[in-house]
């Protein structure tokens, strides 16, 4: 396994955790989604946002530049890797739910990953 799952940390014989192609584009997903711009010293424009969005008044406007910004997001940092189809992103009982529906460039696999954060 040549990628370190995300979060590090490590496995049952306390080497450092592994993970295939397939779950480390779903570890790069999650790193995208949840990274506020301006958090990372040598990237500032990484990440799309997301957390920042979710304590605007709720509205289908809002939605759909949700909807655009994680799109472009991820579009922009690992299109090379993915193609998305589908983003679905809600938010319930201070609970955030992110679906992105994908699929794998190498190998043309569909994939659905879902994402979820406790709110502050």
């Amino acid at each position: 396994m040549p990628y370190l799952r995300f979060p590090f940390g490590p496995d049952e014989r306390g080497r450092s955790r592994g993970a295939d192609d397939a779950t480390h584009v779903r570890d790069m997903i999650e790193q995208v989604l949840f990274t506020v711009p301006g958090e990372r010293v040598n990237r500032p424009d990484f990440g799309c946002g997301l957390l920042q969005l979710v304590f605007a008044p709720n509205s289908d406007t809002l939605a759909a530049a949700v909807q655009m910004s994680v799109q472009g997001a991820l579009q922009q940092w690992l299109g090379e890797r993915i193609a998305v189809e589908a983003v679905n992103v809600s938010s319930r009982d201070a609970v955030l739910q992110v679906e992105v529906q994908y699929v794998l460039r190498q190998g043309q696999q569909r994939r659905l990953a879902r994402f979820t954060r406790d709110l502050p």
